[in-house]
């Protein structure tokens, strides 16, 4: 399996209405993406995120499923979103998982 982690950091123009609304839409992907084991979306409340508000999990089958994930419609779509609404900055970590 693979985990893939995102912090998002946003301008101070973006609301908390606005963050909301990127992780409902994130959330939604859920019934749009194949592959998936796992998905989670949230705002942050730790103070020590530097400055990163929206955390968005996904953790997938495989490598394969990762792939497809990036060019999926409905994944750019929430990208686009994000962007729009302030995004200033990005931390992606995508690690395998070990079963054993």
């Amino acid at each position: 399996m693979i985990d893939h982690i995102v912090l998002i950091k946003f301008g101070e123009s973006t609301t908390r209405e606005q963050l909301t609304e990127v992780v409902t839409r994130f959330k939604a992907l859920r019934s749009h993406l194949t592959g998936i084991v796992d998905l989670q979306a949230g705002i942050n409340f730790s103070g020590k995120s530097q400055g990163h508000q929206v955390v968005l999990s996904v953790r997938f089958e495989n490598k394969a499923a990762l792939e497809a994930y990036g060019p999926n419609p409905h994944h750019q779509a929430v990208a686009a979103f994000i962007r729009e609404v302030g995004r200033v900055d990005s931390i992606i970590v995508d690690f395998e998982i070990d079963n054993t």
